[in-house]
């Protein structure tokens, strides 16, 4: 049973309450080169990223926040650490919303600076914890960085907050660890009611990052915690944003895009069904974002190998191919359509699918 949590707005976009998981990414550009943070923005938000995050370090990076938040329609976070006074400057530039670290951020005074701020101005705050920047007092406590540690910070945080009277909250405690960030999340799930930010930090590389976010996103997805994600992985984040939503397609909370189902073949494949899958999968990024800008929705396609589970996946699907000689049968829902020649699978496959959305 999903977990129903405080409804909370970032800009235009809802987050808990029951609206649909939202996916979130994090320039990785000087956010003082407004031109390049801008480019990359643009690049995310094709991709289809709902949210952007900046880090602001300095005050020039405040400043340069407020100028990109007038070229670009995304809502954008500010990403403060240390200096509280980076926040309440953000909040004037125009940020949609404000994570603090309470690990990092200072006194309770601080805290109250920026939030006296954030509820002038009616804008939520993310209280992000982090496994690497935990309070000395817990890691003291507890021996050590532990899921319980991790709650407790972010419980401690969300309390004085809410002592203050301010409830547009929003919680995330990451870790790179997935059994420990997995533990301290369900933690915090059963004890507050806010919406949860939910991602493996520091995961690594696309490779070995994306196995990490996959396990750590998708099995509390699964277990109805989480409001928002964000996969962290080093590089181009355009790569996070299109793995969350993978990773969204994959346990059923998209309601547009393709459902790829591919065999994993064996000795019985008569076709390049590694080729012919490969070739299939990088033509359909723009078919995806076209059925999401036209609220299409969501399709299988199933594309097999030989005649033993081929006919039967291909006719679950809304459109499928079964290889066969040489060549592979097209299927829509069920009924054999024509018979293609292998090099032409592909390319006969993918007008099918858009001739059915209707995309030229």
């Amino acid at each position: 049973m999903s977990r129903i949590s405080k409804k909370v707005m970032v800009g235009d976009i809802a987050m808990g309450g029951g609206a649909p998981v939202s996916i979130q990414s994090m320039t990785n550009t000087d956010t003082r080169n407004v031109k390049a943070t801008v480019e990359q923005i643009a690049k995310l938000t094709d991709a289809g990223c709902q949210i952007v995050r900046l880090a602001i370090p300095d005050m020039e990076a405040a400043d340069a926040f407020g100028q990109i938040k007038k070229l670009v329609r995304v809502p954008l976070v500010a990403d403060i650490h240390f200096d509280y006074r980076l926040a309440i400057e953000a909040m004037k530039q125009g940020a949609d919303k404000v994570r603090i670290n309470p690990g990092n951020i200072g006194s309770e005074d601080r805290v109250k600076a920026v939030l006296n701020e954030a509820k002038a101005r009616q804008i939520p705050i993310r209280v992000g914890v982090n496994s690497g920047s935990l309070e000395r007092n817990l890691v003291e406590k507890y021996g050590g960085v532990t899921a319980e540690a991790l709650a407790e910070s972010a419980i401690n945080m969300v309390n004085y907050v809410e002592s203050l009277d301010f409830t547009d909250i929003v919680v995330s405690l990451k870790s790179s660890d997935v059994a420990l960030n997995d533990k301290a999340y369900r933690i915090v799930a059963d004890q507050l009611k806010y919406p949860l930010h939910v991602g493996i930090t520091e995961a690594g590389t696309v490779g070995r990052g994306k196995v990490k976010s996959a396990i750590g996103i998708g099995s509390l997805l699964l277990s109805g915690i989480g409001d928002t994600i964000r996969v962290s992985l080093t590089g181009d984040p355009v790569n996070e944003v299109i793995f969350a939503k993978e990773i969204l397609s994959a346990i059923g909370l998209r309601d547009s895009g393709i459902n790829l189902v591919s065999c994993p073949t064996c000795g019985r494949t008569r076709v390049d069904l590694e080729a012919i899958t490969s070739q299939i999968e990088r033509e359909l990024a723009p078919i995806e974002k076209y059925m999401e800008e036209h609220n299409v929705p969501r399709m299988t396609v199933a594309v097999m190998g030989c005649a033993v589970n081929g006919p039967g996946e291909a006719r679950e699907a809304d459109l499928g191919v079964a290889g066969g000689d040489g060549k592979g049968v097209l299927i829509e829902k069920g009924e054999i359509i024509r018979t293609i020649p292998e090099e032409e699978i592909c390319s006969q496959l993918i007008a099918e699918i858009k001739s059915r959305i209707g995309m030229k």
